[in-house]
C-alpha cells in the first residue's frame, strides 16, 4: 500500500526570512492525520534567507538529521561541534538527554534550502552526539545510497534507531529497485524533480507512506533527488 503526502498538503509557516514547509504536525501546524510515521516525526522543507537563521534552542531525546539540497548552513552546539553543512554532506545530532544547538545562513548573497528531519529514538537518555559525512556526487547517482543506519555499516552514520536512510539522485532512463523486508515500512520523500514510484508520480514535495509492498520501483525520473527512509514497524 502506498498513500502519498503532496506537497500541496503540507502544513506551511512563513516568518518572512524563514519559509518552512510541514509533512507532519510541528509548531503551530497541527493535524492528528499526519503526526508521524513510524518513528519519522518530522520532516520539514526550511528555506532560510541570507544572514538569517536558529538562535540557540535546546533539544532532547530526538536524532536530528540535516540534508541540504541548495546553499549552505552553519552549525554550533554546546557539545563543541561547529561547521557548515553543505550539499552532499549530511549531519546528525542524537540529541540524547540535551543538547542547545544554533543554525544559521552564513551567506549574505544566497537563500539555503533544506531538509530538517527528526527520528524518535530507540532508546531515550543516551549521551549527545554529532555526526557530519559528505557523500560526493558520483555516489548518489542512479543508485541508492545508504547515508545512516542503526549499525553504521558500509560507512553510514549511525542513528539510535533501526532506520535506514538512502539517498539517489536518479536521471531519466535509469530504473531503481528496493525490495522490503517483512516487519518493515517505508517513507519516500522527494527533494527535487520527479520520479515515478510504482507507477506513481511523486514530484517534489510529495511524500509516500509505504507498507506491505514487496518491491519499490523508482522510473521515469526528471532530476529527481529523493530519500527512501526503511524503517522497522513502530507503534
Amino acid at each position: 500500500m502506498i498513500k502519498i503526502r503532496y506537497s500541496d498538503e503540507r502544513g506551511k509557516a512563513d516568518f518572512g526570512w524563514l519559509q518552512s514547509f510541514h509533512t507532519f504536525s510541528f509548531g503551530n501546524y497541527f493535524d492528528r492525520r499526519h503526526m508521524h510515521f513510524g518513528p519519522l516525526r518530522v520532516i520539514n522543507e526550511d528555506f532560510v534567507m541570507p544572514g538569517k537563521g536558529f538562535g540557540t534552542h535546546p533539544h532532547d531525546n530526538m536524532e536530528i538529521i540535516t540534508y541540504i539540497l541548495d546553499g549552505a548552513l552553519e552549525h554550533k552546539d554546546s557539545m563543541g561541534s561547529g561547521s557548515i553543512i553543505r550539499p552532499g554532506d549530511i549531519q546528525r545530532m542524537s540529541a540524547g538527554t540535551g543538547v542547545t544547538h544554533s543554525e544559521f545562513n552564513p551567506s549574505q548573497d544566497e537563500s539555503v534550502h533544506l531538509l530538517q528531519i527528526w527520528i524518535l529514538p530507540a532508546k531515550e537518555n543516551i549521551n549527545p552526539s554529532y555526526a557530519q559525512k559528505h557523500f560526493p556526487e558520483d555516489e548518489r547517482h542512479n543508485r541508492l545510497t545508504l547515508l545512516a543506519s542503526q549499525s553504521g555499516r558500509d560507512g553510514s552514520l549511525s542513528l539510535c534507531q533501526d532506520t535506514d536512510l538512502y539517498t539517489s539522485a536518479l536521471q531519466s532512463g535509469h530504473v531503481l529497485r528496493f525490495e522490503p523486508k517483512q516487519q518493515r515500512q517505508q517513507w519516500v520523500q522527494v527533494a527535487k524533480g520527479e520520479v515515478y514510484l510504482n507507477n506513481q508520480v511523486l514530484k517534489a514535495g510529495d511524500g509516500a507512506a509505504i507498507e506491505d509492498e514487496n518491491i519499490l520501483t523508482f522510473e521515469k525520473a526528471n532530476k529527481a533527488e529523493f530519500l527512501l527512509f526503511d524503517m522497522a514497524k513502530y507503534e
